[in-house]
């Protein structure tokens, strides 16, 4: 039986670039977006300036209110902030008497304000809201398809060290890592240690993975089966990487796959003078 092979070094590279163009959009996003939150409501109301005698406030409201919606589905709540706050402005010293200032002589027009700067909050926070939840399900969807992928190999006779090095594989993507390995020894002292109900422990403490990430040493993920102890999944993580429990209940699960493959084999001996790991990528 052999380790499992690193990728080759162009396809290495190739992977480091992906992830630095993957994060720098990242991060140009975000930033576009809130750009245009400001802008687009100021360009809008610029273009209909001319039509002001002839195009009801209502009707201009309505246009300013698609218009934050439409980037309240695009970024986040702050956003959707900052477009409402713009586009109320916008319409206030563009539509509503004396023309050219933040005083609103007609009740109507206040009303109309109030509700466009309003209705583009609730807005934003209810697209916010959806976009977490659409990006959730997609998320525990594929967490649950690394777990039906190893269950296809364990049901298609695959040999348990395959096994054990695809959940290392599931492993390294589920959670980001920088590198994961299986082996049969115990570490030299406490470590962090993911637990069965999702936890992370640290001896007797508990880590705020939630708020703090992982830790950076070595994490640990016991393998057993039939309440016996066959080895662990050492973790590598960057320090601070942010996790879900639903993510570290997955976790637990795919070692509990490569566990049920060692019992079910039983050589893991074999296994065990091997350290089968799955390399950055």
């Amino acid at each position: 039986m052999l380790p499992s092979a690193a990728p080759p070094e162009p396809e290495r590279r190739w992977h480091h670039r992906w992830d630095r163009t993957a994060a720098v959009a990242g991060r140009i996003r975000p930033a576009a977006v809130l750009v245009a939150a400001m802008v687009a409501p100021v360009a809008l109301t610029s273009a209909m300036l001319p039509f002001r005698d002839q195009v009801p406030g209502a009707t201009v409201a309505l246009g300013l209110a698609v218009l934050v919606s439409l980037l309240a589905a695009v970024g986040t709540r702050v956003t959707a902030v900052i477009a409402a706050l713009s586009a109320a402005l916008c319409f206030d010293v563009g539509f509503t008497q004396p023309y050219g200032s933040l005083a609103i002589s007609h009740p109507q027009d206040i009303e109309t304000t109030a509700l466009l700067l309003v209705g583009g909050v609730i807005v934003g926070q209810l697209s916010a809201r959806n976009r977490r939840n659409r990006g959730l399900a997609v998320r525990t969807s594929e967490d649950l398809g690394r777990i039906q992928s190893v269950a296809e190999m364990m049901a298609g006779g695959a040999p348990a060290d395959d096994v054990v090095t695809a959940v290392a594989d599931e492993l390294h993507s589920l959670l980001g890592l920088r590198n994961c390995w299986f082996e049969t020894s115990r570490p030299g002292k406490p470590g962090p240690t993911i637990d069965r109900n999702g936890n992370v422990s640290w001896g007797r403490l508990w880590w705020g993975f939630d708020t703090l990430g992982l830790p950076g040493k070595e994490i640990t993920i016991e393998v057993e089966h039939d309440q016996r102890r066959l080895g662990r999944y050492v973790l590598v993580a960057e320090p601070g990487t942010k996790v879900r429990r639903d993510q570290l209940l997955a976790a637990v699960t795919l070692a509990d796959q490569a566990g049920a493959a060692i019992g079910a084999a039983g050589v893991p001996v074999a296994i065990a003078h091997h350290g089968l790991r799955s390399g950055s990528h």
